[in-house]
């Protein structure tokens, strides 16, 4: 029986020692297979820092050109102002032209009627 109880012991210690192989290669396989990923993970990343980098050279000069335009609105700005000014101006003008057009119309039509009036009364004579 003692024989029979070291079979069964050796036949045990050999399951367990290939239990703990077998998990070790398991838990192997697993850190391998994550390091891989991250490995892969870490290439990707640079791939895609090496196609977008210059990204933010674009996006910097974009500012830049940004700023400009808006430096160049604000001194327009000036130039609209003065501009609707003239505008109003030009409505104000046109309005007193409208008015002197009338008046002269007006005049016109009185110089005629004097005239008329003192050709035909030259004529009676």
């Amino acid at each position: 029986m003692a024989e029979k109880k070291g079979v069964e012991q050796d036949h045990l210690a050999g399951s367990l020692a290939r239990l703990f192989t077998d998990v070790f290669s398991m838990v192997k396989g697993d850190l391998e297979q994550t390091n891989n990923q991250l490995l892969l993970l870490e290439k990707m990343n640079k791939r895609v820092a090496e196609e977008y980098g210059g990204f933010g050279d674009v996006a910097l000069g974009l500012k830049v050109f940004v700023e400009q335009l808006n430096e160049k609105n604000h001194r327009f700005e000036e130039y609209v102002g003065q501009i609707d000014a003239i505008d109003q101006q030009v409505t104000e003008f046109e309005a007193v032209v409208s008015m002197l057009d009338k008046y002269v119309t007006l005049l016109e039509k009185k110089v005629e009627h004097a005239y008329r009036t003192h050709h035909f009364r030259a004529s009676e004579r």
